[in-house]
């Protein structure tokens, strides 16, 4: 199957060619702009330099996507779960937490319906 073909990065007037949104340099500083605007402060609260080191701990003892080794699958883990949610009285122990690659975890949260706020 063909690859997609590139698209010219969102950052006004820059024009690197990308296959996501925006070009690496401009999508480290669109992240940096997130966590300072638009990202709400009881989520900052939540995600300190404790959380950074416990996300850490887990996907080094968790190299791969539980989920996916369940099917028999080996990829490799790209992000930490909270299986209940920290808004919902969820902590960050170990027994909360889940290894999951990219698709994995963006599946779960579909199926939620809690990306991009859409409760």
């Amino acid at each position: 199957m063909p690859r997609r073909p590139k698209r010219p990065c969102s950052y006004p007037g820059c024009p690197k060619l990308t296959d996501g949104r925006f070009c690496e340099e401009h999508a480290k500083l669109e992240a940096q702009r997130y966590e300072k605007y638009d990202r709400a402060t009881e989520t900052k609260r939540r995600y300190g330099r404790a959380w950074k080191r416990i996300r850490d701990s887990y996907a080094a003892a968790h190299p791969l996507c539980e989920l996916c080794l369940k099917e028999g699958r080996y990829v490799k883990t790209e992000e930490i779960h909270h299986i209940k949610p920290l808004s919902e009285g969820g902590t960050h122990a170990r027994e909360n937490l889940i290894a999951l690659c990219k698709p994995c975890h963006a599946r779960i949260h579909a199926e939620r319906g809690d990306r991009w706020h859409n409760r």
